[in-house]
């Protein structure tokens, strides 16, 4: 953010009249100084008082940062910054150690990205119109299976234009970018690759990850480029709403122009974030019931919830309304935190070959392009339906919301947590059984 420029102010005017996030440039750098100072001499709390401090202080100039970079800002550069560059900070020191505890701290301890994506499904899905979240999870199936295929098919064909095994590409380069992150993706891939191949869980482990964060940074490009072409070509754009839908069916995807547009209540928004925290509450109480992990009992009670108004009207909107708060506010600062805990560059680094990077990226590329093309044959806006597709290759939860913060569709999110969270665990179920076989 900057403040209107004179053409005739000096270097240092404009300069000064910079803003970074929305702190004048001076204050942000006495912000900045503090908590340097606060790390250096090792007095950051290690709690989320600490953990915020050192994350939005970072989140707000990496994102400064990446949306000035020539064309770098084009293609998601704000969270390829926000990401990446606190990960190699890490592992190479510049980062004090007090303060990773603290980012930490907040991100594990206090589990701050359960609770963003928990405020950030809840929100959405009670802000979607009801036919239109309906219409959206049947026919997202179709593009999702479609490119899932496709992009196998094509990052086996560029394997073997690069000489690469088809059966080390296959389970060890495709699987784990469609396989739905760490924590659900490549652990359990790697336990049953373990027993499957009688090899180290762990080694496989460091096998599979690379593959998954460049997936996801392909991925993060791609709804970089996405973005533009939405503002240079509006009709292929729903603006964040997956299906088309005429004026006349009054359907917009969100709650209403009324609540779009009414007065931030802070006491409905604190009603929107107990109903946020008790749905994931419910999720992970019935999780071993259902057998399925608790976001998605999440994103299938809220569903439930919008489609029988279950919930007051009043309760939609503070849920929605805290969802657009947090989105505004918090996202950089996650993402910081996803990549100081999340993002090993050591990892990034031993994925760094032409081969490699070449079949990751032609896999995630070519899912992309058919989730496009096929969401137009489905009365899907080809932008949307493109992203959400492309979030097969996100690395969880987070990349879920990488993906759609360099789209600025963070309207998305539920479906996107579909995409990653069933389409991981069926091409884990299927590489599993293919590879009992094979072996």
């Amino acid at each position: 953010m900057s403040m209107v420029l004179d053409k005739n102010d000096t270097v240092l005017q404009r300069l000064l009249k910079e803003r970074i996030g929305v702190f004048p440039i001076l204050l942000y750098v006495v912000i900045a100084v503090i908590v340097f100072l606060a790390a250096e001499f090792n007095k950051i709390p290690n709690d989320m008082i600490g953990g915020f401090a050192v994350l939005m202080t970072m989140g707000l100039f990496l994102e400064y940062v990446g949306s000035r970079v020539p064309i770098l800002k084009d293609i998601g550069g704000k969270v390829i910054c926000t990401i990446f560059l606190p990960s190699a900070m890490v592992y190479y020191g510049f980062i004090h150690a007090s303060a990773v505890n603290a980012i930490t701290s907040t991100m594990k301890n206090a589990n701050f990205l359960y609770f963003f994506v928990s405020c950030l499904i809840t929100g959405s899905i009670l802000g979607m119109d009801r036919e239109l979240m309906i219409n959206g999870v049947v026919k997202m199936i179709i593009p999702l299976i479609l490119g899932s295929f496709f992009a196998v098919f094509v990052g086996l064909v560029v394997a073997l234009l690069f000489g690469v095994e088809i059966k080390r590409a296959f389970f060890f380069i495709i699987t784990p970018i469609m396989a739905g992150g760490l924590g659900e993706g490549a652990v359990p891939l790697s336990i049953a690759y373990s027993e499957i191949l009688h090899g180290s869980q762990a080694e496989f482990l460091a096998e599979l990850l690379p593959a998954a964060l460049i997936g996801n940074l392909v991925a993060i490009i791609l709804a970089g480029v996405l973005r533009r072409i939405a503002d240079r070509k509006p009709h292929l754009t729903g603006n964040g709403v997956l299906i088309k839908v005429s004026e006349k069916d009054g359907g917009e995807g969100h709650i209403s122009d009324i609540n779009n547009h009414e007065a931030i209540d802070f006491n409905l928004m604190g009603g929107g974030l107990l109903t946020s925290c008790v749905l994931f509450v419910f999720g992970s109480l019935t999780s071993n019931i259902f057998g399925m992990p608790a976001p998605i009992i999440l994103i299938f009670a809220v569903a439930i919830a919008k489609y029988f108004r279950l919930l007051p009207a009043y309760i939609e909107t503070g849920a929605y309304q805290l969802y657009k708060f947090l989105s505004s506010t918090l996202v950089w600062a996650l993402l910081v935190g996803v990549g100081v805990v999340y993002t090993p560059w050591k990892n990034v680094l031993s994925a760094l070959t032409l081969e490699y990077i070449m079949i990751c990226t032609s896999a995630v590329v070519a899912m992309t392009i058919c989730g496009f093309y096929i969401g137009r044959f489905l009365n899907m806006h080809p932008i949307e339906s493109a992203l959400v597709t492309s979030c097969h290759a996100a690395f969880g939860g987070t990349g879920d919301i990488a993906i759609l913060t360099a789209s600025d569709r963070m309207s998305l999110i539920a479906f996107a947590q579909l995409s990653t969270k069933f389409g991981g665990v069926a091409m884990i179920i299927f590489s599993t059984m293919l590879l009992k076989f094979v072996s």
